[in-house]
């Protein structure tokens, strides 16, 4: 409106100087002066009529944002889970390690308050047909180095052969006071910036692995129920995201709507019983002597069939510490088998001689996954395999890995 003003203003100083000039007469001054004010009217309503379209418009774009926005405070708002002190009448439970009793005082809670969450990681509950592989990546508060180089490599969110990989790191919480507040603010950080964080409010340790797989499997059918597949792993693995694609692409049948669950396949074991085992679980936890079969959990492929299957067997299947052989339970009960996959190697590579490289690159071009490495090991060994100039000729003549 203003400029419309001032237009006006310039064009009746304008006609003035070219009247005292050329001394028009008064009938043609007036003429021109109707003249440009009707111009400027229609000009008015012409801008009014834009301004409002372009308002509706907006609104129209807000409003629609604001009905696929799903309430995410409500789900994951949970009320503290009490102890159940009942487990102490169990059977020797006095002579359980600390972190056993905990463990049992804790084991029927299942919901935790949400602290991050990104629910338009795979665009919404329509869109998220349009990612083919999700990363699921296990990872702890403090791992900030293990993350960014990640980010950097492996799981990079792009597009390759045609399809979309996406990311997101899952977490908890760890330590107290002051650092848990740091921790949690750097994870924060991390979050504004990457977009792919999501955290829970409960003791990000071991023996609680089982109750993230379960957090996360309830919330990806909340906010990803429709992705193709799934890659499950640890923050410290080398994965080739790239042969992940083209594996999975090169199924038959299967788009990610039928049963797929495959890594490194473990079968006829049981619970360890020994206090010393990072992997011990006594009798009061599980008194079955024997796993069903099962993949390691340093990574594994599933498809969004079989992931939506695992969640809902998971909610009458009792929790059990060692999260990979949950899965395993759960598969179980839904008649379902794990497969074994030659290029999951989450118990490291076989190289047939001390006298070869064990990180030479050639070995991890054509794997899926290797356990363990270190950040900045991943980082030079996915730079290396994506080296056009790489040459494996010298592998091909003299040595394979052992299989």
């Amino acid at each position: 409106m203003n400029i419309l003003v001032d237009i006006l203003i310039h064009l009746i100083d304008y006609l003035f100087i070219f009247h005292c000039r050329y001394r028009m007469g008064r009938i043609i001054l007036s003429r021109l002066l109707v003249l440009v004010l009707f111009g400027l009217l229609l000009l008015f309503f012409l801008l009014k009529d834009f301004n409002d379209q372009r308002n509706i418009h907006v609104n129209d774009i807000e409003q629609k944002h604001k009905t696929l926005t799903p309430i995410i405070s409500k789900p994951f708002v949970w009320s503290s889970c009490q102890q159940n002190t009942s487990v102490s009448n169990i059977t020797d439970f006095g002579t359980l390690p600390v972190y056993i009793k905990n463990f049992l005082f804790y084991k029927h809670c299942r919901h935790f308050p949400m602290l991050l969450n990104v629910p338009y990681k795979c665009g919404g509950d329509d869109e998220s047909s349009d990612v083919f592989l999700l990363l699921v990546i296990k990872s702890s508060p403090g791992n900030y180095e293990r993350r960014e180089v990640l980010r950097k490599t492996w799981a990079q969110e792009r597009i390759y052969n045609g399809v979309w990989i996406r990311r997101v790191f899952i977490s908890g919480t760890t330590q107290s006071g002051f650092e848990k507040t740091r921790q949690n603010k750097l994870l924060e950080l991390e979050n504004h910036d990457y977009n792919d964080i999501l955290q829970w409010d409960f003791e990000d340790t071991f023996f609680n692995l089982t109750l993230k797989q379960i957090l996360f499997l309830e919330w990806k059918e909340m906010y990803c129920p429709k992705v193709h597949f799934l890659f499950n792993g640890d923050d410290d693995v080398f994965a080739n995201t790239d042969n992940m694609v083209e594996y999975l692409q090169g199924l038959k049948d299967n788009d990610g709507n039928k049963h797929l669950f495959t890594g490194h396949l473990i079968m006829n074991v049981g619970p360890i019983r020994e206090q010393h085992s990072k992997y011990y679980v006594p009798v009061q936890v599980q008194e079955s002597n024997s796993y069903p079969p099962y993949c390691g959990g340093g990574g594994f492929l599933l498809s969004g069939f079989t992931a939506k299957t695992i969640y809902n067997m998971s909610k009458t299947i009792p929790v059990l510490p060692i999260d990979d052989v949950y899965m395993g339970m759960c598969l179980a009960k839904a008649g379902l088998k794990p497969e074994s996959h030659v290029g999951v190697r989450t118990a490291g590579l076989n190289i047939p001689s001390r006298k070869l490289d064990s990180y030479d690159p050639c070995y991890y071009k054509e794997v899926l996954l290797v356990h363990r490495f270190l950040p900045g090991l991943t980082y030079t060994m996915w730079q290396t395999i994506h080296d056009p100039n790489l040459n494996c000729e010298h592998l091909k003549k003299t040595h394979k890995i052992n299989r």
